[in-house]
């Protein structure tokens, strides 16, 4: 059983490590805020260049350019436009070190141009150089030069925060970004340089460009007597792969299952010109389905009276000859138009029984 002790070192621990996690981001958005004061700093003092100016005396405007440039009211007109109204953490801590505004463009801008570095690196100290990381802007894994060795991200570069532990590109993997991940070999190598390429299709580890070179073949592909990865047929083994209407078509590393025409029952490719045999209604000629014309056969195929045989793709219909109509599954003979018009009552009465009309008087 643990003791109490135990328990409550292990919380401790935790506890810790979740203040390092909160402490290490703080320290990462501090410095992502401060170079995006610097930033907005830059483009509002090329903004309010010659502002207000560019017409009439140029000696006057000369002489009162000169000291709007580096006068308090277009300091205090960059400083208002820093951050969004909306930002606390940026407005929090542009009020904080507004003094240190105010010295560097009195009296460092000219000895110190580089604002982020002066401000944010080496004044306020929430960033780092390019390449190193942490409280004390340590070199990154692979130096400040190339972190990583090129081929990752150094945690934290360029804050106080982070590990300076190395998150490595694809392809790359080892504490240094040096080693190459399965899928991959070492084209270039040295104590400060690697450059992995990916291996060849057919290779599932490699140490070269080519399927000579594979380690293991990957699945879908097995060796030659040569010991060089080739590709599995797997449309040429003896068992079926695919159902009887579909195709199997070979591909690198694999295959695929294709339905057959239409006019196909079973085949072994696309195309009328591929089948096994023909399906219902369609029959071979020169090595290709073609339709039957059931229509054109010796023995008619629809026997009823008064009906003629209509060729169909792959079948047939029977329809009623012209001249007849389908009533109940049997063509009778269509009325004609005469037959149609039947004497109305008023026509089969005498013209001398007709009753007499008289107009009104």
């Amino acid at each position: 059983m643990p003791t109490s002790i135990s328990i409550i070192s292990f919380y401790v621990v935790v506890l810790v490590v979740q203040v390092q996690h909160i402490y290490t981001k703080d320290l990462k958005s501090s410095c992502s805020t401060c170079r995006q004061i610097t930033d907005n700093f830059n483009k509002g003092f090329d903004r309010t260049a010659k502002k207000n100016f560019g017409g009439g005396n140029t000696a006057w405007e000369e002489r009162k350019l000169a000291k709007y440039e580096i006068s308090e009211i277009r300091l205090v007109e960059i400083i208002e436009g820093l951050c969004d109204s909306s930002s606390f953490e940026c407005n929090h801590m542009v009020e904080e070190h507004e003094d240190h505004f105010e010295t560097w463009w009195f009296k460092s801008k000219s000895k110190h141009p580089d604002l982020l570095k002066w401000f944010c690196i080496e004044t306020i100290k929430v960033c780092c150089p390019n390449g190193t990381f942490g409280p004390d802007c340590n070199d990154c894994v692979g130096g400040s030069e190339r972190p990583c060795h090129g081929n990752g991200v150094c945690n934290g570069e360029g804050t106080r925060g982070g590990d300076g532990k190395c998150s490595c590109n694809h392809g790359y993997k080892g504490e240094f970004c040096l080693d190459c991940i399965d899928g991959y070999f070492n084209e270039q190598r040295n104590d400060t340089f690697s450059l992995c390429t990916v291996c060849p299709t057919s290779c599932k580890t490699c140490t070269g460009p080519t399927n000579k070179d594979c380690d293991d073949c990957k699945e879908g592909w097995e060796e030659d007597d040569e010991e060089a990865c080739i590709d599995v047929d797997e449309c040429a083994e003896d068992s079926s792969t695919c159902k009887e209407d579909q195709f199997c078509l070979n591909t690198q590393g694999s295959f695929s299952c294709n339905a057959c025409d239409k006019v196909c029952s079973g085949c072994k490719g696309p195309g009328p010109d591929q089948c096994l045999a023909c399906s219902e209604g369609f029959m071979e000629e020169e090595g290709i389905c073609t339709d039957m014309d059931e229509c054109d056969q010796p023995e008619a195929v629809c026997t009823e009276e008064h009906q003629d045989c209509l060729n169909t793709v792959g079948s047939y219909e029977c329809q009623c000859a012209d001249g007849f109509h389908d009533e109940g599954g049997t063509c009778i003979p269509t009325p004609t138009l005469e037959e149609n018009q039947q004497p109305s009552e008023d026509q089969l009465v005498p013209d001398s029984q007709k009753p007499v009309e008289h107009e009104d008087l």
